[in-house]
This record gives structure tokens, sequence and C-alpha cells, in this order.
């Protein structure tokens, strides 16, 4: 049982949910929105692509430390390098 008195936090719907996103969407945000729904609602390849996962393998331990490595250049400040510029020395 609850006390009385007891208040719950307002439960709110998924549309109202979206009401609220798109209330506080720019003009320019919701055509772009409109048009992405209006492709989903009418493209069946467009649904599967949404719904697709995004990735169904595991990931490698291998894989794992090549992200680890990334992840400690990146924090340690080892500057990137450009696609175009790798493409160029191992081509």
């Amino acid at each position: 049982m609850t006390p009385r008195g007891a208040r719950y936090a307002p439960v709110m719907t998924v549309k109202e949910r979206l009401h609220q996103v798109v209330e506080e969407m720019s003009e320019e945000e919701a055509e772009a929105m409109l048009r992405r729904v209006e492709a989903l609602r009418s493209d069946p390849f467009l649904r599967y692509l949404d719904a697709a996962p995004v990735d169904d393998e595991a990931v490698t331990a291998e894989e794992e430390a090549a992200i680890a490595e990334v992840d400690a250049d990146r924090d340690a400040g080892v500057p990137r390098i450009p696609f175009d510029d790798v493409k160029r020395k191992y081509a």
C-alpha cells in the first residue's frame, strides 16, 4: 500500500514524448524528421535497414585491444592521420 497523499511522477506516453520533442525542434529539424518518417512509413527497405542490428558478430579480444589502443592514443593527444595520407603512403 502507498501512504495517503503520496504522489507519483507523471507517466508520459510515447506520443506525448514525441509531441514534446517535436515542439522543441526548429522548423528545419522538423522538416527533415518529417521526410524521414514519411520515407520509413512508405519504404519497406528503409524499414528493414532501420530495424537491422548494428552488428551481429561478437567483438574479438584482438578487436577490443585495438579499440583500447585507439582510445588511449586519443586520450594521450596523439595526432590523427587523415585517411587520404594513409592511402597515398600505402597505395
